[in-house]
């Protein structure tokens, strides 16, 4: 059965334009930062974080696929190299035999006290000094909606290997 598109009107076209054009310039912006000031990227910066911010800077693979939305496959790699590093390490889940976990090493964690600051001063200067109060507010509500509504959808999907962190 055929259905007419549900064209975006001005708008709407006028905001999705824009979210595609400065997410794609944060990204690239934050990137950027990344590897002048610490070397990484921020894939890297961002699965550090995630290690650092749970219980014992420990999590399982799959749960950390799942936080950034990638398949294991990718984490796997990004794991390898930042254990190379010296940053991450990875053993076995003592609760699951078929496990592995990822952990934030001592030098993991000081990098990360090192870079944070940086970091978090190109976030500032790219996004929240360019808002008001009341814009912060607005974006952090308008994300959240749009996050709900992805996971309200991601929730529905009957075949998990449509969702890339769900893949092998």
């Amino acid at each position: 059965m055929s259905t007419t598109p549900r064209w975006l009107n001005a708008e709407e076209q006028r905001a999705w334009l824009a979210y595609i054009d400065f997410s794609t310039l944060l990204n690239d912006h934050l990137n950027r930062q990344l590897r002048r000031d610490a070397g990484m990227t921020h894939a890297d910066y961002s699965l550090l974080a995630h290690l650092s911010s749970a219980p014992d800077h420990v999590l399982g693979m799959s749960e950390l696929a799942q936080r950034l939305k990638i398949t294991r496959s990718r984490l796997t790699h990004a794991v390898n190299r930042l254990r190379e590093a010296g940053l991450v390490d990875r053993r076995e889940d003592p609760a699951d035999g078929r496990g592995q976990l990822a952990v934030l090493t001592d030098a993991g964690r000081a990098l990360l006290e090192e870079i944070a600051p940086g970091h978090v001063e190109a976030v500032r200067r790219a996004v929240f000094d360019a808002l008001t109060p009341e814009q912060v507010r607005q974006l952090a509500e308008i994300g959240e909606a749009v996050s709900d509504a992805l996971h309200r959808a991601e929730a529905a999907e009957t075949d998990p290997t449509v969702l890339p962190w769900r893949r092998r």
